[in-house]
């Protein structure tokens, strides 16, 4: 019941978070300096992805690459850093659904671990307890022996005049 939920409260997340960005990215072209430095950044970007298309597709590295006009390098700047906040945002979502989970896995871990440490105090309790029987037994067994052999007839006797007194009632 509480994984559903949990889910939907990360979908419910992310989706909010999407008009986020869509603001950060309205407030980042109005600002001068930032709006200064996220046109270096998506001028970086831009060197940076048209470098990486032609070495992929096989053209010439070295021609210049034109530089984006202002109003396309604001937009594209805008661009990444909303995809940025959503990708943070998934991302954190992410690391909580995985420290969640081993958190929910050491807790079964542990319960295992107390489970297996009872039953080794159980083992240890009926080892303890057939070895006080096997005494006992041993006990007995001296005891006979010291009476003799009347002493062994007479205890098997005492059983058996025992068993025919319990049947006829």
């Amino acid at each position: 019941m509480v994984l559903p939920l949990l889910k939907l409260g990360t979908l419910a997340v992310k989706t909010l978070s999407k008009p986020v960005a869509s603001r950060l990215k309205k407030q980042a072209a109005y600002q001068p300096r930032f709006r200064e430095f996220i046109i270096r950044i998506a001028q970086a970007n831009h060197r940076f992805q048209t470098q990486v298309q032609r070495r992929i597709y096989s053209h010439s590295t070295d021609v210049a690459i034109r530089p984006l006009n202002e109003e396309k390098a604001v937009q594209a700047a805008a661009d990444l850093i909303g995809e940025l906040f959503v990708f943070t945002v998934a991302g954190a979502v992410v690391i909580f659904e995985v420290q969640r989970s081993a958190r929910s896995e050491a807790k079964k871990e542990e319960i295992r671990k107390q489970e297996l440490e009872a039953m080794r105090q159980r083992e240890n309790e009926l080892a303890k307890e057939l070895e006080l029987l096997r005494l006992r037994l041993a006990e007995l067994e001296q005891l006979a022996k010291g009476k003799g052999l009347s002493g062994l007839f007479h205890f098997k006797n005492s059983q058996t005049e025992g068993a025919k007194l319990a049947k006829p009632a």
